[in-house]
C-alpha cells in the first residue's frame, strides 16, 4: 500500500504540473482527492492492515493528501497569474505613441447669432425674458391686436393643439406675459429682449422652416418716442453688420404696432452698389418693428395715454443667412459638420 501511495503521489505531481487550465486542475483534484478519488479508494483498504501498519499508512496518506492539495492550489494560483499577465499584455498602452486628436466642438450658427444679438442689446441695458413655446390663442393673437380674420390665424399657417392652445408663431406672446406681470408687480418701465423658438405650418424650402428662431425686442415706458426706437435699431444694426451700415425705415402694417415699419440695411457685401446678396437693390430687409399699438398696451392693463413703447421682431436664421451669405435655411438644421465648421 505504501508503494501505491508513493506511485499516486508521483503521478499526481506530474499531471498537476502539466495541467494548463483551471478546469483541468479542478478535474485532477476531484480525480485524486474526491469521495470516489484514487486516494480515497486506497485509504478505504486500511481496514485490512495490522495495527502496526495503520499509523504508518495513515501518516503517509495524509502527507499525500496535503501534497496534492498544495500542488492543486499552487497550480491554480500560477494559472491565475498567467491569465492576468496575458490580459495586461493585451491591454498594454504604448505611452510613446501619439494620442488621438481631440476635436473640440463649437457653437451652432443659430446659437452664435442669438448670442451676438443678445450681447448687443444687453450692452444697451436690455434684460432677457422667456416664455413657453406652447401658448394660448389669446396671448399669441388676441392680446396682440390680431383680427379674427388675420391670415396667420388659419389652420394652414399655425400649429393648433386645441382651439385655444397652439405652438407660438412668434416670440411676441412673451411681450404680453411680461407686460401683464409688470403691471401686476408695478414694475414698469420695461426693456427686454426675448430669444426663442417659434413654429409655423410652412413647408421646408430654401427660405422657410416649420421651426425657426426669433429675437423679440420690447421697450415700454413714459415718453418713449419713435426717435428712441430709431436710434436703438440703428445702433443694433451697426453693431451687428458694421459701423458703416445704414438703415432705411419703410412704412408697413403690423396689427401689434402703430406706426409700423420694416427695416432695411445697406448691403454689407457691396456697400449699397448692388450685388447678388441684395439682388441688385443695395438694401436688405432684416426685420419688422414699430411703436407698440395702444390696443396691445390696453390689453395688458397699461394706459396708452401715460405709457408708450416700441417693439421689433427678427428671425435669427435670416440674420445668419444675410451675415454669412447662406443661401438655404435648411443647411442650418441638417447638422452637416462640414457646413457648421465654417462658422
Amino acid at each position: 500500500m505504501q508503494e501505491r501511495l508513493k506511485s499516486l503521489k508521483k503521478i499526481a505531481e506530474e499531471r498537476i504540473a502539466s495541467a494548463q487550465t483551471m478546469e483541468e486542475v479542478e478535474n485532477l483534484r476531484v480525480e485524486f482527492l474526491g469521495k470516489k478519488g484514487d486516494l480515497t479508494k486506497i485509504l478505504k483498504e486500511m481496514g485490512k492492515l495490522s495495527s502496526e501498519e495503520r499509523p504508518i499508512i495513515g501518516k503517509l496518506g495524509n502527507e499525500v493528501r496535503e501534497l496534492i492539495t498544495n500542488s492543486v492550489n499552487e497550480k491554480k494560483e500560477a494559472i491565475k497569474v498567467s491569465i492576468m499577465d496575458k490580459k495586461l499584455q493585451l491591454e498594454k498602452i504604448d505611452i510613446t505613441m501619439p494620442g488621438k486628436p481631440y476635436k473640440v466642438g463649437k457653437k451652432h450658427i443659430i446659437s452664435k447669432m442669438i448670442d451676438e444679438v443678445t450681447e448687443i442689446f444687453m450692452g444697451m441695458g436690455f434684460s432677457i425674458a422667456e416664455g413657453p413655446e406652447i401658448e394660448t390663442v389669446r396671448n399669441n393673437f388676441d392680446a396682440l391686436n390680431a383680427p379674427k380674420d388675420h391670415p396667420s390665424r388659419d389652420m394652414s399657417d399655425t400649429f393648433y393643439i386645441t382651439e385655444d392652445i397652439l405652438l407660438r408663431t412668434q416670440t411676441s406672446p412673451v411681450q404680453i406675459r411680461t407686460m401683464e406681470e409688470a403691471v401686476k408687480n408695478n414694475d414698469l418701465p420695461l426693456k427686454i429682449i426675448v430669444p426663442g423658438r417659434c413654429f409655423r405650418s410652412d413647408s421646408p424650402d430654401a427660405t422657410h422652416s416649420p421651426m425657426f428662431h426669433q429675437v423679440e425686442v420690447l421697450v415700454v415706458g413714459k415718453d418713449i418716442t419713435f426717435t428712441e426706437f430709431k436710434g436703438t435699431m440703428e445702433t443694433f444694426v451697426q453693431k451687428l453688420f458694421g459701423p458703416e451700415t445704414k438703415t432705411k425705415f419703410r412704412p408697413h402694417n403690423f396689427p401689434f404696432t402703430e406706426p409700423s415699419a420694416e427695416i432695411d440695411v445697406s448691403c454689407f457685401k457691396c456697400g449699397g452698389d448692388g450685388c447678388p446678396v441684395c439682388k441688385g437693390e443695395g438694401w436688405i430687409e432684416i426685420l419688422g418693428a414699430g411703436m407698440v399699438h395702444p390696443n396691445v398696451l390696453r390689453n395688458c392693463g397699461i394706459d396708452p395715454d401715460v405709457y408708450s413703447g416700441f417693439a421689433a421682431g427678427m428671425g435669427v436664421e435670416r440674420l445668419g443667412m444675410l451675415k454669412y451669405g447662406i443661401d438655404d435655411i435648411r443647411l442650418m438644421f441638417e447638422n452637416d459638420v462640414r457646413f457648421l465648421d465654417q462658422f
